[in-house]
């Protein structure tokens, strides 16, 4: 007689590993037959093709047997006899308690699964709002360049550095920032990146006097360090987090609130600071803004300690699980730095997403300036137009990252995309002279369409072209890139307008785009972590899943024989 029993799965988020399983069965003959002998077997997973069977029998009326087993349906039985059983089997050959007990393989036990977490879409979305609000901080002042020149009593060039330090301090910050990233991981990043943000944003309120334009500086300076804990970010937390098809998708959100950030900082600014004479007023409306900033970066605050984790507890992507047993701690931090650099692909497209970024940031501090000269007294339109950018480029960042995940056609549509930007920045340039406000609006969108939607697009790409190293150096020379290119286009853009007006400037934007467009056809799409996925197609653990996993794990049947002495 057989008796069978299988013990059911720990819970849902233990799902049970895919090549290893181990198999206790004890045959029992009954007490009143003892011409039958009483069977004990052990099997462990092999991955041979046969089912093979050594028992070690002894002169008692039971056997011991220790099989190899596979999931191969022949069996074969080679029975060694012997005298004494306990020298022929191993302690753990012995007859265990009755049943069949199937118990997953404690090692490699996590390394083998691969399941995404509900937790992942929290967390993207806590990162994408204190993103926001320090992406808001960059651009409340140059929003409305005018009226902060104003009340501080400085020049616009002053003004312009307001928004140049988050581009300058971000380029000696990277190498550490990037290195703590890989020393301490992502939750204490995250906080670090929200608590300088938090602390920039109530240095503020201490700048309420027309004198004191140095504080609102220094606490512009702080949120421009939790920036560099920030920018790095997106890419590193969707492959973390998210799975093979939504690794893209995750990063577009991920930018997709730095740029609804930089789009509330247009909009916002102009309507809650009216530009009046009195300074008394104009401080108190710029105390409002301070203190609406200074809560709202206080709450996330508080969110990221609660809600941000470290990883999931599995990896969600098979590329991601490749790289966890790729990782080593004794691994050289430049060596890392050394291979990006030898990485021709990829220094092709930190050029090119450097002058496309820089581009964007040159336009969006300049903005303001260039609007007021075509069309006096609109600040509060001024807001609207970089508005419309902000929100286009989020819907094409948003478009973009859908359409990678689908097609993981990376090289073609950056391509594309980066001609288009193009295409969009020579149409806006001609037509801000037309005098029609509506048209600037229809052209500044059609560039933030394209512009602001390649900045998700080129993370991506670099994760591709450089896997497995870290998604967060890749993205870090990136952002080193656009800081760069961001500084030199803002001063060049800046006195162009100032000596040869507003076209001269933007016409001086789309050479340099030209050429990124021309430099982005050279590179080569070698996708590797595509090919990760693909040489270990990825298996999610998914609960309708988990009833067929538990009855193949009930295979191989052993067939009891019944033999007499």
């Amino acid at each position: 007689m057989v008796n069978e029993s299988l013990n059911q799965e720990e819970s849902n988020d233990s799902p049970r590993p895919e090549s290893a399983f181990q198999t206790d069965t004890s045959y029992s003959n009954p007490p009143s037959d003892p011409g039958h002998l009483s069977v004990s077997i052990h099997p462990s997973v092999s991955g041979h093709p046969n089912v093979s069977i050594h028992p070690s029998v002894s002169g008692h009326p039971s056997v011991s047997i220790h099989p190899s087993v596979s999931g191969h349906p022949s069996v074969s039985i080679d029975p060694s006899v012997s005298v004494h059983p306990s020298s022929s089997a191993p302690p753990s050959t012995f007859a265990q308690p009755s049943g069949v007990t199937t118990q997953p393989s404690s090692s490699g036990r996590e390394g083998s699964v691969i399941k995404v977490s509900k937790r992942r879409w929290v967390v993207v979305l806590v990162f994408s709002c204190y993103s926001l609000c320090n992406a808001f901080q960059w651009i409340q002042y140059g929003s409305i360049n005018n009226i902060f020149m104003t009340f501080y009593g400085v020049s616009a060039f002053a003004i312009d550095w307001l928004s140049m330090c988050y581009m300058l301090t971000y380029i000696p910050l990277l190498l550490p920032v990037a290195w703590m990233l890989e020393k301490f991981g992502l939750r204490t990043i995250a906080i670090t990146g929200s608590a300088l943000n938090c602390l920039g944003a109530w240095v503020k309120l201490g700048s309420l006097e027309p004198h004191l334009f140095a504080v609102t500086m220094v606490g512009q300076v702080i949120c421009s360090v939790a920036q560099v804990f920030i920018l790095g970010m997106p890419s590193r937390i969707a492959s973390v987090w998210f799975g093979a098809d939504e690794v893209s998708t995750a990063c577009s959100v991920a930018v997709f609130g730095n740029q609804l950030g930089i789009a509330i900082g247009f909009l916002v600014p102009p309507v809650l600071v009216p530009n009046v004479k009195d300074q008394e007023k104009l401080a108190y409306h710029i105390s409002i803004m301070f203190y609406i900033i200074g809560g709202v970066a206080t709450l996330l605050f508080i969110l990221v300690i609660i809600v941000f984790k470290e990883k999931p507890k599995y990896p969600p992507s098979r590329a991601q699980s490749l790289s966890y047993a790729l990782a080593s701690p004794d691994a050289s931090y430049l060596s890392s730095i050394v291979r990006l650099f030898k990485n021709l692909n990829f220094m092709l497209l930190v050029i090119t997403y450097g002058l496309n970024a820089g581009a964007f940031y040159a336009l969006s501090t300049l903005l303001n300036r260039m609007v007021i000269l075509n069309f006096p007294g609109e600040e509060v339109n001024a807001g609207r137009i970089g508005l419309t950018i902000v929100i286009a480029g989020m819907f094409g960042a948003m478009i973009s990252g859908i359409w990678l995940d689908k097609s993981k056609t990376y090289k073609e549509t950056t391509l594309v995309v980066y001609i288009m930007t193009l295409v969009g920045m020579v149409v806006y340039t001609f037509t801000l002279k037309l005098g029609r406000l509506w048209v600037v609006f229809i052209t500044a969108g059609t560039l933030g369409f394209f512009m602001t939607g390649y900045l998700p697009l080129g993370f991506e790409f670099a994760v591709e072209l450089t896997y497995p190293e870290s998604e967060g150096m890749s993205s870090g020379l990136l952002n080193v890139s656009a800081q760069v290119f961001g500084i030199i286009f803002t001063i060049s853009q800046g006195q162009i307008i100032e000596n040869y007006g507003s076209s001269a400037g933007n016409i001086f934007l789309c050479v340099f785009l030209a050429l990124g467009s021309a430099l982005t056809a050279f590179i080569k799409a070698d996708l590797r972590r595509q090919k990760a996925n693909k040489d270990a197609p990825e298996t999610k653990v998914q609960e309708e899943e988990e009833e067929e996993e538990i009855n193949t794990s009930k295979a191989p049947t052993v067939v009891s024989e019944e033999a007499h002495l």
